[in-house]
């Protein structure tokens, strides 16, 4: 079997660790040093792709929608809303960590078709909660793929996110009937309860890791009703 070659690594802010990029042939993966098992797989993006595909369901035919995604990943999710919404439209997408961009730059953007090179996107380099202060309505979707889901743990103030207070900030900076989609490793019915209290419309979808094989993972979509 063809041995990983190691890429590149990259130190989270805020002690949240250090990334790992390592490629096998045409596949890429990205895991946390010292943590057992990937954080991604470019051989398995199918819920990345649901993702978008669920969470911009409701502006696929919408003129100038305006879609945030926060974390670029390996592009999967990016590239998915982008497919989704028009051409006069935009997707802002948010990413903490420089070299993860960096590596979508290079062959790793290959993977997703280069999301990064479409016009339409625009770029913000930081944490995604900062786009959410103004809590003015912005965004039609809100994209959260953000670590393992509600409860991150690669980057403390991850938890922070997902708090009752961040929610109802990114309750406000959606624009009517907006919809903010997180994706997860898991199902926590608490989460859905959360999301109710911060006056959202809540249902759930559960997906596969690779064309419906594979791990589930669980999508959260709560619609500004």
């Amino acid at each position: 079997m063809t041995p990983w070659t190691h890429l590149g690594t990259a130190v989270i802010p805020n002690n949240g660790g250090e990334l790992e990029l390592t490629q096998r042939d045409k596949e890429f993966s990205i895991h946390l040093k010292g943590v057992r098992g990937e954080l991604m797989n470019s051989r398995m993006h199918s819920s990345e792709l649901a993702l978008s595909e669920l969470g911009c369901a409701h502006v696929k035919n919408t003129e100038n929608a305006k879609v945030l995604v926060g974390g670029m990943g390996m592009g999967f999710t990016l590239a998915a809303a982008l497919k989704a919404i028009t051409a006069s439209s935009n997707v802002v997408v948010a990413e903490l960590v420089p070299e993860v961009i960096e590596w979508n730059r290079g062959p790793l953007g290959e993977c997703a078709g280069n999301p990064l090179n479409d016009s339409r996107v625009i770029l913000h380099l930081g944490d995604v909660a900062e786009l959410f202060k103004a809590k003015q309505p912005a965004f039609d979707a809100v994209l959260l793929d953000v670590d393992n889901g509600p409860e991150g743990f690669t980057h403390g103030d991850n938890n922070n996110l997902y708090s009752l207070e961040s929610l109802s900030a990114i309750r406000q900076t959606l624009r009517p009937r907006g919809v903010l989609a997180v994706w997860s490793g898991w199902h926590d019915p608490k989460f859905t309860t959360h999301l109710k209290k911060a006056k959202f419309k809540v249902q759930t979808k559960t997906v596969r890791a690779h064309n419906g094989k594979g791990n589930r993972y669980t999508i959260y979509l709560a619609e500004k009703s």
